[in-house]
């Protein structure tokens, strides 16, 4: 079952508080392509994508669309001032150098190593990696926006990673539908709930242990 408009919605809201002023960010396509309309107004950040533009704003209203101005994946964007254009080997340059300080990205498994599975299904028919294998090696942070389970109701967070992997052991943020988890050298950590999800039910869709942060925070 795909995840509701709200639901999704408060992912990239809760994405945007990482953000501080003066990153360069690197957004992913799905939901990570939301965070943008959640910014405050004061946050002064520069978007960066794969085809080339540094500087995307959020999306435009229906009729004020550029045709030649869109994301990495294809879907219109506005421009902030002072947005700059490259090519894609350029943008990839950025990337490689570690001028990108956060890429915001979805993925299909996460380990409780944080290790990232977001490319591929084997046996389906997939555009390519993309970016992804760069952006989780050379991002200063990498976030990961997901449901918590799949269509069928198995864990995305799981102890190994079934499916080819894009990068070992570079997440460091994970945010679902249902909470918001820490990975570092001391492993998974829940950090946040989303109304109104417990902690029980989060451990009986985690397909790993976890260690409990002592003031969880409760987003309404």
């Amino acid at each position: 079952m795909g995840m509701g408009v709200e639901v999704r919605n408060r992912i990239a809201k809760r994405a945007a508080e990482e953000i501080k002023n003066g990153m360069i960010v690197n957004l992913g396509i799905g939901i990570p392509s939301l965070v943008p309309n959640h910014l405050p107004e004061c946050t002064k950040v520069m978007f960066h994508a794969e085809n080339g533009i540094t500087g995307m704003g959020p999306s435009p209203e229906k009729g004020k669309e550029d045709e030649n101005l869109c994301n990495a994946g294809g879907f219109p964007v506005s421009a902030v001032k002072g947005a700059s254009y490259c090519d894609s080997a350029v943008a990839f340059g950025m990337i490689r150098k570690g001028r990108v300080d956060m890429t915001i990205l979805g993925s299909l498994q996460v380990s409780e190593k944080g290790d990232l599975a977001n490319w591929i299904v084997p046996g389906k028919k997939v555009p390519g990696m993309g970016g992804a294998m760069e952006l989780a090696q050379k991002a200063k942070k990498v976030i990961v926006l997901m449901n918590q389970t799949d269509k069928h109701g198995n864990s995305k967070i799981m102890k190994e990673c079934t499916l080819p992997l894009t990068s070992a052991n570079c997440v460091d943020m994970i945010i679902t539908d249902m909470a918001v988890f820490q990975i570092s050298d001391e492993g998974l950590k829940l950090m946040e709930l989303f109304a109104p999800h417990s902690v029980n039910e989060v451990r009986a869709k985690t397909g790993c242990s976890f260690t409990i942060a002592e003031n969880i925070r409760v987003i309404g």
